[in-house]
């Protein structure tokens, strides 16, 4: 007895198509799942058995269970994959029609209760979805805003059992209702700010031209507090824009239910601390950096010289090109990143160069390797 599932995996922002195929067969009882999935993936037998007894259906004890997820040479990450497992081998033991099941792909984790838990990148699995002509996606319901913005009719289950009896017939889940929309934090206001003239004509440039501004002075003198005020004077996003903004945050799990599409532009403030993988992105199944989360909004980097070498010379590419590729054995991953760079730096290591209330007592030495940090190109990509 065989039987098909329709889901997807996430290569950095692209869905790619995964059938999952449950094999019933006689013979030793057992579970097995194949198809290149990591730890997670595998750990999904357990899950799935407990999720089926805890809907209160048959798990078939006397069947040796395969599961394959196809294609084979594509990596299978995360628990994502966990509902369409689960209706595949019940649809192998005919307790879900195959047929209705084909018309639907499915995305959800499964808790060992039967409930389905939202996961991330559920907006670009039913973009897939929906190049595949399926118009129905089986998914949690703090996923069904994200599915809807794709252009596919989400069905929200909130339990396995719940999936079998709409799949059944049995059963008509309430309709999709988007949930009202919460009201975004406003940005800080640049209006709040009294004095500073060249600095707030300076941003006021710099947000005309999407210009990238190196703001430097002693401390005390405002530049982080002005950096931050720069996404409040930004244009709301395009609408094509706001998608691809959405696409990513998806993908990074960022989207709240209550606000599924990203309006404003985005604004990132990484830790000084931060490493090369988590500014520019990457990972064992990469995954979107600071830079890529900033895309069409502001990425502020607060005393850019306590950043890692490795990492401000990472940011040269996606500075130039607006995008970022991370290569893999096993392919390579795009994540747009047209951000608008905003850095504040002191004058001096010890900060007291430029401030009338303070002598800077930094060595000829000190000062140059304290200028060393930063390399000409990086400079270069600042144009205010």
């Amino acid at each position: 007895m065989l039987a098909r599932a329709v889901t997807h995996a996430l290569v950095g922002l692209e869905p790619r198509r995964v059938e999952v195929e449950a094999h019933l067969e006689r013979g030793i009882p057992g579970f097995a799942i194949v198809g290149l999935a990591d730890r997670a993936c595998q750990e999904a037998k357990h899950r799935v058995r407990s999720g089926v007894s805890s809907a209160l259906l048959e798990w078939p004890l006397d069947r040796r269970i395969t599961v394959n997820l196809a294609p084979a040479g594509l990596r299978k990450e995360g628990s994502s994959f966990d509902l369409a497992i689960a209706l595949a081998v019940l649809a192998a033991s005919r307790q879900v029609p195959a047929e209705r099941l084909a018309e639907h792909a499915a995305v959800g984790e499964l808790a060992l209760d039967g409930r389905i838990r939202p996961v991330r990148g559920a907006f670009a699995v039913a973009e897939g979805a929906r190049s595949l002509g399926l118009e129905l996606i089986l998914c949690a319901p703090e996923s069904a805003a994200e599915a809807e913005l794709a252009g596919v009719q989400a069905v929200p289950v909130r339990h396995l059992g719940e999936a079998v009896a709409y799949l059944r017939g049995e059963l008509q889940p309430a309709p999709f209702e988007p949930p009202a929309e919460a009201a975004e934090p406003e940005p800080p206001d640049l209006a709040d700010v009294r004095g500073q003239e060249r600095a707030r004509r300076a941003l006021e440039l710099a947000a005309a031209g999407a210009h990238n501004l190196l703001l430097a002075g002693p401390p005390g003198t405002g530049k982080t507090m002005l950096g931050r005020r720069l996404p409040g004077i930004l244009p709301l996003l395009a609408p094509a824009e706001a998608l691809e903004v959405t696409r990513i945050h998806s993908v990074a799990g960022l989207l709240a239910p209550e606000r599924p599409l990203v309006l404003r532009a985005p604004f990132r403030a990484p830790h000084h601390s931060s490493s090369t993988a988590a500014i520019v992105g990457g990972g064992p199944g990469p995954r979107p950096g600071e830079a890529s989360l900033a895309h069409r909004g502001v990425l502020l980097l607060d005393e850019l010289p306590e950043f890692q070498r490795p990492a401000l010379e990472a940011l040269r590419q996606p500075l130039e090109d607006g995008m970022i590729a991370i290569a893999r054995a096993s392919g390579q991953a795009l994540f747009p990143a047209r951000f608008q760079l905003v850095a504040t730096m002191n004058l001096c290591p010890c900060a007291g160069r430029g401030d009338p209330a303070a002598d800077c007592s930094c060595s000829p030495q000190r000062l140059a390797a304290f200028r060393d940090k930063l390399s000409r190109a990086l400079l270069d990509r600042f144009d205010l």
